[in-house]
């Protein structure tokens, strides 16, 4: 399958100092990250640093894992998300990397807090 979907069902935040780490031939100066959790997939969002490379999104399929990368700015909001909203899904995909991602479903406007 190339492509997978998976409910995010908990969370891990962890912070770093400054971390190097190879991803497909790419050093990532990894600043935080958010590591999202299924029942079966899971997900680690790397927050990197301003002067970092960083590669495109990663599936490894017999691991159920996946790595998506985003500028430490992001941080703060995406855990925000993570906090406030549910149900929340992890989408891996091996044919379109670029379509990786976390979202949540349809909402009303203006639905606001419960």
């Amino acid at each position: 399958m190339s492509a997978q979907v998976f409910e995010i069902k908990n969370y891990m935040i962890i912070w770093r100092q400054l971390e190097e780490r190879d991803f497909n031939g790419v050093t990532v100066k990894i600043r935080g990250m958010v590591r999202c959790i299924g029942d079966e997939y899971s997900m680690d969002v790397v927050f990197y640093a301003p002067d970092s490379k960083y590669p495109n999104p990663i599936f490894e399929q017999d691991k159920k894992k996946g790595y998506l990368f985003m500028p430490i700015s992001d941080m703060p909001a995406f855990v925000d998300t993570l906090r406030n909203e549910k149900p929340i899904y992890g989408h891996l995909r091996l044919d379109r990397p670029d379509w990786t991602s976390i979202t949540t479903t349809q909402e009303p406007v203006g639905e606001g807090e419960n």
